[in-house]
């Protein structure tokens, strides 16, 4: 993942950090979770130039780079024990 990239992630997880704190997020159904996301994805859409819907893939695209990365690091880890 590149340094934009990581920009683009934490932007929008610090928002999340903020917006869905308390919520019971596996009871929430994800259509809720991303209503309120939006804010923060239609504000790097106006920065980076790109619809609403291209930074919502982008985010999901990242966010699951994010747990492969975490996923290899642990396994790197106990593949070590």
């Amino acid at each position: 993942m590149n340094e934009d990239e990581l920009k683009v992630l934490n932007q929008i997880n610090e928002y999340a950090d903020q917006v869905l704190k308390g919520m019971d997020l596996e009871k929430t159904p994800i259509s809720v979770q991303l209503d309120k996301l939006k804010p923060a994805m239609e504000q790097i859409a106006r920065e980076k130039n790109l619809s609403l819907e291209e930074v919502f893939i982008l985010y999901m695209d990242l966010n699951l780079k994010a747990q492969l990365e975490q996923e290899k690091k642990l396994k790197e880890k106990l593949g070590d024990i």
